[in-house]
């Protein structure tokens, strides 16, 4: 963030200051130095607090229809605090503002006959004492204007004056520094827009025009091919088990040369089950014929310790389609219609139970199902592994999990016992509670309930994928593998706003240095397809250009790809969507680098990552609302000369270009690129 956009009391030299301060409502008697100072905030009690007659150009925030406001939860309040009391900040009260949780955001018309934008931003009181963090900032016509920097809870607010000469659209955005929406009560105190004298023009709520289908490839091919990651791992001695995805006019038939020790295919399903008799990596030449020809790929299987998720999880998880109303039959049904939408035979192969499958701990302290969803774990575990998907389940540190239902604290190595007789294959490990045995963030504190499970599951005869969900606090992507995660939540859950995977999506660059082989940056779930924990499901939000970025985005980081869709009702383009291999690829790439970002300018980015076969993978982001060209450059991407480029979500060879390559994004949408020839690969 430049200087030039943050913008302080002191720093503030605009005609009629006092004015405007007036029309805040909260200073009239309280000087700009004095709100600032914190020492003060008792002496501003006592103060006579009254909202003054605001000049007759200006338009109070709180008067317009904030129906159309964004917001991750809840919803915004005009005059009130989150809570519903008097909009409070350092002791002063603001008669005229709005209150909002982050993460949100609010689109503006100002038709061009705006001044400029005032407000006092902060926390409000009724967090003081959290741990909550936020960032205010206004942008007009896709440029940033006005930012408040991070501000605290027990800050105190900050002036916020934002130059809107000329403007048309303004975004009001407030995030949530970084970390997540806890306590993040964000008020725009005493927020107004000062029109120009003698203008007529009243701001109203902008909502952007319909945008139309996103432009990708929707093509099958009856060729047979092999898709889906290209190396694996287990721990010797352990149950193996992988599907080979494969596409193609059927019937198809497997073969595979040089499998390991102690595993087999099955030539008709194609899944490769045993147990590897050493450590040690093989390469295995796979052979899929069908009606419409032949296709062989190599698959590396590495056998040894700490060799799981050698590529990020494909699949899907219960929790935003059915929250805890769960149970077996819906497991089963998704897992049938994961196979029958061909997203299985593009390599999607986790089938996650989230919460809401737990009974209550026997005497003896086991945790059994809750046998009226889930009769037999072990059957729907067996059931699973039959179709060659792995089973994924799900807990909490905490004596309670986010839905209250009972955690794993104090029963670990009991839990774990439990999971691997039902033939679970991965643990997605919930904060949710454990603060209420040990408060406080302390690192140590942070870390010491995965280390406990951690040894639990290394334990068990059987190699379970430790997912570590603390939502990123104390900076996860820094020493969750330390405690043994093979991936870790980033962030606060994801929900299908534009706002929420903007912010979501675009804060993990930076992050990439941490990601690797067996250890993955999880952003969340995917918010695509019909979502919104069931029964009262929707389709996303997100425009298919929204979708089309979300997906780019994760796959150039690396990321998870975990569907929270109801499996049974994907439509066309959401089918589309996840069943690119080109795409995949890239999120599934053997190397296993991930993506960052190498260029931005406002709205505008471009990320790259480098492939296993020579060639890279870029992006090109427009986070506008409006479309614009986008420009790659060789030299920020560390490639130089002439370079072949292949749109992927089109499938098109685009030719070759000099230096640099340059195209049209749509608003809110991606481009993504393979630049480069690639090595001769198997």
């Amino acid at each position: 963030m430049t200087s030039s956009v943050r913008l302080s009391v002191s720093r503030v030299r605009l005609q009629g200051i006092a004015g405007m301060l007036l029309g805040l409502g909260a200073f009239v008697s309280v000087s700009p130095a004095h709100a600032q100072d914190s020492r003060n905030t008792r002496a501003q009690d006592s103060l006579a607090v009254r909202a003054a007659a605001a000049p007759t150009n200006v338009v109070w925030l709180d008067t317009l229809d904030l129906s159309t406001w964004q917001q991750r939860r809840q919803r915004p309040r005009a005059r009130l605090s989150l809570r519903g009391k008097p909009i409070t900040m350092h002791g002063v009260v603001y008669p005229r503002g709005v209150g909002t949780l982050t993460i949100n955001e609010f689109l503006i018309d100002v038709k061009g006959a705006a001044d400029r934008f005032v407000a006092m931003v902060g926390i409000d009181d009724e967090m003081r004492t959290g741990r909550g963090s936020v960032n205010f900032e206004v942008w007009a016509d896709d440029r940033l204007i006005a930012s408040s920097g991070i501000i605290r809870a027990g800050d105190a607010p900050k002036l916020l004056v934002a130059d809107l000469s000329g403007a048309r659209i303004v975004q009001l955005i407030t995030d949530d520094g970084q970390d997540t929406s806890n306590d993040d009560n964000a008020d725009w105190g005493g927020a107004m827009f000062v029109m120009k004298p003698g203008s007529t023009e009243r701001p109203t709520p902008y909502t952007l025009p319909p945008d139309g289908p996103a432009d990708i490839s929707r093509e099958t091919n009856a060729k047979p091919s092999i898709n889906g990651p290209r190396i694996t791992g287990a721990t010797r001695g352990r149950p193996f088990l992988f599907r080979i995805p494969a596409t193609g006019e059927g019937p198809l038939t497997y073969a595979a040369k040089n499998l390991p020790d102690g595993v087999t295919l099955d030539t008709n399903t194609g899944i490769i089950a045993g147990s590897l008799t050493r450590a040690a990596t093989t390469d295995v030449e796979l052979t899929v014929r069908g009606a419409q020809g032949v296709a062989s790929r190599r698959l590396t299987i590495v056998g040894g310790t700490d060799k799981l998720a050698l590529t990020p999880p494909m699949g899907w998880n219960s929790w935003n389609a059915w929250g805890t109303d769960v149970d077996a039959d819906k497991v089963r049904r998704s897992a049938d219609a994961m196979e029958q939408s061909g997203l299985v035979a593009h390599g999607f192969q986790y089938v996650n139970i989230d919460d809401g499958w737990e009974g209550t701990r026997t005497p003896d302290g086991e945790l059994p199902a809750d046998a009226t969803k889930f009769p037999d774990m072990k059957a729907l575990g067996d059931y699973l592994h039959a179709k060659g998907l792995k089973f994924g389940i799900y807990s909490s540190p905490g004596p309670r999990t986010c839905g209250g239902k009972t955690g794993s604290y104090e029963h670990e190595l009991q839990d774990a016992r439990t999971w691997a007789r039902w033939g679970v294959d991965l643990l997605k490990h919930d904060y949710c509670s454990y603060e209420r045995i040990k408060p406080g963030f302390a690192l140590e504190t942070l870390q010491a309930p995965y280390r406990v499970m951690r040894a639990a599951l290394d334990s068990v005869d059987r190699d379970m994928v430790y997912s570590i969900g603390n939502y990123g606090y104390g900076e996860a992507w820094k020493w969750a593998a330390e405690v043994g995660g093979e991936l870790w939540r980033t962030t606060g859950d994801l929900t299908d706003s534009w706002s929420n995977l903007e912010s979501v999506g675009f804060r993990q660059a930076g992050r990439e240095q941490y990601a690797g082989p067996g250890r993955w940056n999880d952003t969340d779930m995917l918010v695509v397809g019909n979502v919104g924990i069931g029964p009262a499901l929707h389709p996303t939000k997100l425009t298919q250009n929204e979708q089309v970025l979300h997906i780019t985005l994760w796959a150039m980081q690396a990321a998870p790809l975990l569907l929270g869709a109801d499996m049974s009702q994907l439509d066309a383009f959401t089918i589309a969507l996840l069943t690119n291999d080109e795409v995949l690829d890239v999120d599934q790439d053997m190397l296993g680098t991930a993506g960052g970002r190498v260029w931005k300018v406002q709205k505008l980015e471009v990320w790259s990552r480098p492939l296993w076969d020579g060639t890279t993978a870029v992006a090109l982001f427009n986070r506008g609302m409006k479309p614009y060209e986008v420009t790659a450059r060789w030299s920020d991407i560390g490639v130089r000369g002439r370079q072949p480029v292949r749109d992927l979500w089109r499938r098109r060879d685009l030719g070759s270009f000099t230096d640099a390559f340059t195209t049209i994004v749509p608003r809110h949408g991606a481009a993504m690129l393979k630049v480069g020839t690639p090595r001769a690969t198997p």
